[in-house]
């Protein structure tokens, strides 16, 4: 049997990564459709929420697909969080 602690690391990072993405989605949002140039607030946005979560994802891969599957579902994780906070905040 493998040892779950680099599962369970992996799905922290996931969840970590998703609170990032999907907060950082939302706050480019709230604050995109009030600046004065929005199609550079939302692009710089989506490069900059893009790198981070691929490097992120880059690094879990290394430890092999079961890792990756476990940050996947803390990404999900992250993005049903998310939406739910949102909801309630917006």
């Amino acid at each position: 049997m493998r040892d779950i602690g680099p599962i369970l690391e992996a799905l922290a990072i996931g969840i970590f990564l998703g609170a990032l993405f999907f907060g950082g989605l939302w706050w480019t949002v709230r604050r995109g459709l009030t600046a004065t140039n929005p199609a550079l607030w939302f692009g710089v946005s989506a490069l900059i929420r893009m790198a981070m979560t691929l490097s992120g994802l880059y690094y879990v891969a290394r430890a092999g697909w079961p890792s990756l599957l476990a940050c996947l579902c803390g990404l999900l994780i992250a993005r049903v969080a998310t939406t739910r906070l949102t909801r309630i905040a917006g």
